[in-house]
């Protein structure tokens, strides 16, 4: 997949956000930004915008743009919401997926796999969006669609990290061959229970996802 600079730029400074790198409130110091990046006001400021919809900056009116880490309670709310609206979506999509869909699911599933035998989990992140977009998309329904697609990408930023945790991307593949062989057999149930199991982040995976973001690091 293609990223012009300034999407490569707003994945940079997520990555920067969540290695601790920028105090939760922090103003982000555009020129030091800048010059860090090596780019004009232009492009970063555009990459700002794309993290400002990821809910993990804000932009306030001549004032700047400011750190906005979600708390706990907040996170875990969001990740309830996004696992009960992707066991919706696989429910109805067991009974109204396509061949050709389940064919793309299956495609989307191989590279999964891939991306774990060549150690490279953002490759695997790509792969598991469109992966759970194809599912979104057969349940047939697209307000939930665009809901869930809405969501997903409010929590990309937080999903994505997950998968470096230890045992996490063998796990979430184990995960999703239980997704499409539900899938494929047609049983709503299984699929919803999946799916729902899936996203979840509850116990020691949900401290760990929050302890993740409180490591300072330098980013000069």
């Amino acid at each position: 997949m293609y990223l012009n600079r300034a999407d490569q730029i707003a994945e940079e400074i997520q990555e920067l956000i969540f290695a601790g790198s920028f105090e939760d409130g922090e103003r982000l110091d555009e020129n030091r930004l800048s010059e860090k990046f090596g780019v004009s006001r232009t492009p970063l400021r555009e990459a700002l915008k794309k993290v400002a919809l990821l809910g993990i900056v804000e932009k306030i009116p001549n004032r700047g743009v400011f750190v906005h880490q979600p708390g706990p309670i907040e996170l875990l709310e969001m990740f309830e919401v996004m696992s009960e609206l992707e066991s919706i979506c696989g429910k109805l999509a067991a009974k109204r997926i396509s061949e050709s869909a389940l064919k793309k699911l299956q495609k989307a599933n191989a590279k999964c796999k891939k991306a774990i035998k060549n150690n490279n989990p953002d490759a695997y992140y790509i792969e598991n969006e469109l992966f759970h977009k194809i599912i979104y998309n057969q349940s047939g329904n697209s307000f939930l669609e665009k809901e869930a697609i809405k969501l997903q990408k409010r929590l990309q930023p937080f999903r994505r990290v997950q998968l470096r945790f230890r045992g996490r991307i063998e796990q979430s593949m184990a995960e999703h061959e239980d997704i499409v062989k539900a899938l494929s057999f047609g049983n709503s149930t299984d699929a919803e229970n999946a799916l729902r199991n899936h996203v979840a982040v509850q116990g020691d995976k949900f401290h760990q996802l929050v302890a993740s973001f409180g490591k300072k690091e330098e980013y000069t």
